[in-house]
């Protein structure tokens, strides 16, 4: 097998994790409304998990560990991409900003300043910030 399968592999396999781990943040009140939904699916997207996948990991979601990132950084590049997402796509509603700290809450985000760390997540995404600028300023 070549190195880049292996990559790829091991990328793809992350991004699942990822995605279920998200997916079971979202079922903690044992439902997936359809602002949810919409939120997953554009995540999927993202994410690259194909259709089969998706429906795999709605089904036994709670198969895939949940394996939120030990160092700080990694945490905040997985916070940027959310943020940058739901920047993107322009949401902009309560239900939203209430799923992405639940997320950010699973990322393993302190819940004492979880309001804080996604407000301010937002605002450095609205305003264009590249990743390292947004780490920079997160670690503030």
């Amino acid at each position: 097998m070549s190195y880049s399968k292996l990559f790829d592999n091991g990328f793809k396999e992350r991004n699942k994790d990822h995605f279920a781990a998200i997916v079971r943040v979202a079922m903690d009140d044992g439902v997936i409304s359809e602002d949810e939904k919409a939120f997953l699916d554009r995540l999927a997207r993202s994410l690259q998990i194909n259709e089969h996948d998706y429906e795999q990991i709605l089904l036994d979601y709670k198969s895939h560990p949940i394996n939120p990132p030990h160092e700080n950084t990694r945490r905040l590049e997985r916070l940027y991409d959310l943020a940058r997402m739901v920047n993107l796509d322009h949401i902009n509603g309560d239900s939203e900003i209430t799923l992405l700290r639940k997320i950010s809450l699973g990322l393993g985000f302190s819940s004492e300043n979880l309001k804080q760390i996604v407000d301010k997540a937002l605002a450095l995404v609205s305003e264009g910030a590249d990743l390292d600028t947004f780490v920079i300023e997160m670690k503030k």
